[in-house]
């Protein structure tokens, strides 16, 4: 394998003409085994095998300023423009710092006591669908549900719900690696750092609120959380909640959507799950493996490791295709086809390790309502067109999918 072929294999996932199906070129990835790019100081992961020993690795770091300089290019800036990264970017110590930091205000007692208003939401907008006579499910039901609760998490006010979503949307693509492979820069890049830009503030500002007047809100404990002397800063809350509102929304919207197109493309299991609601969380599970919210992910390795016989050199970047390792023959039987009943399901949907997802439980919680209550209440749904899909490479998901019930 030439390294021209692996960036080719790269660049045609970036092709939004393969956004609707990227899965013959993950498995066409997957079977040629680990990429090398050296260009770009880069592996390229696929196996489950693979891509779970890399998540686990004691010398696999999230924090991308500890990458190499590429070829010609600068290393990366420390902490950019709107100032530290998320916990996400982090290692430990200060991962394990901020995210005690924030567990203290995001237990699980917080979740459990959103249920009947992710409830009471999903009914409403289901009201609306039915009243109005036709089903756009991201629209109406995928998209609204999850900035709905993320904005009432962090207290933002209802007025600003619009335009939050559309900030969080713009943001989510600032996640993909499409600079790097292609060496041009989206179109709408202006656009995503406008949302940034507008999102860091707009988060300043409502910081300065809470602190002036408390209430209930995530945004308001994590002000005043403390852990042995310990608080979280102006910026840490700021990329805490930037964080919380990029991966707590669109994945979320993904997982949702993801779930009901496969089960509209199989509309026995749409009336299995309609008939039976206990169904609901395994075919969120088979959700999150047959078709992730989160299609890759990256890691740079801190000191010189071997993954699977591949060796990767300290600083380099490893890429994990996680919807490609999710369909990996050797850990899933028939793993093309969507099937709630399979004995075991095994995904990486939510990561693994020190960096497994806080807002799993929230997810799954959104998503098992949603599912439930829409399949049970339109028995009937089918797809009216084919779905249309968002620019996102690693949040993959639609932008449209029409139905009707």
């Amino acid at each position: 394998m030439t390294t021209a072929t692996s960036q080719e294999l790269l660049i045609r996932l970036l092709d939004p003409a393969n956004r609707a199906d990227p899965y013959p070129v993950y498995a066409q990835i997957r079977e040629l085994g680990p990429l090398r790019i050296p260009e770009f100081n880069l592996t390229v992961f696929s196996s489950y095998q693979d891509c779970d020993d890399v998540l686990r690795h004691p010398s696999s770091a999230s924090d991308f300023r500890k990458a190499s300089p590429m070829e010609g290019r600068a290393a990366p800036d420390d902490d950019g423009e709107y100032g530290d990264p998320s916990f996400l970017f982090l290692d430990p110590p200060d991962h394990t710092r901020l995210r005690k930091l924030v567990s203290k205000a995001f237990v699980p007692k917080v979740v459990k006591a959103l249920e009947p208003d992710i409830t009471a939401l999903v009914s409403g907008l289901l009201d609306a669908v039915e009243e109005k006579g036709d089903f756009d499910v991201i629209a109406d039901l995928a998209h609204p549900l999850p900035v709905a609760v993320i904005c009432r998490l962090l207290g933002v006010p209802v007025s600003d719900e619009h335009e939050f979503s559309a900030a969080s949307t713009l943001s989510a693509q600032s996640l993909d690696p499409f600079i790097t492979f292609t060496g041009q820069a989206p179109d709408n890049l202006d656009s995503q750092l406008q949302a940034e830009s507008w999102l860091y503030e707009y988060l300043r500002d409502l910081i300065a609120k809470r602190r002036r007047d408390p209430g209930d809100d995530l945004m308001s404990g994590l002000i005043h959380v403390v852990e042995s002397g310990d608080q979280l800063t102006e910026q840490e809350i700021i990329a805490t909640c930037s964080l919380l509102l990029v991966a707590g929304h669109e994945t979320t919207v993904n997982l949702i959507a993801n779930a009901i197109l496969a089960m509209l493309r199989r509309p026995q299991q749409w009336a299995a799950l309609g008939a039976d609601a206990s169904r609901v969380h395994a075919v969120a599970e088979e959700t999150l493996r047959f078709d992730p919210p989160v299609q890759l992910n990256g890691r740079i390795a801190a000191d010189d490791l071997t993954i699977g016989g591949t060796n990767i050199a300290k600083g380099d970047t490893m890429m994990l295709l996680l919807a490609a390792a999710q369909r990996d023959p050797a850990i899933c039987e028939s793993p093309d086809e969507f099937d709630p009943d399979r004995e075991s399901i095994r995904h990486l949907g939510f990561g693994k390790g020190p960096h497994f997802c806080l807002g799993a439980p929230l997810a799954r919680l959104e998503a098992a309502i949603a599912l439930s209550a829409v399949t049970a209440r339109f028995p009937s749904a089918r797809i009216m067109d084919e779905p249309q899909y968002k620019q996102n490479v690693t949040l993959r998901g639609m932008s449209t999918l029409p139905a009707s019930f």
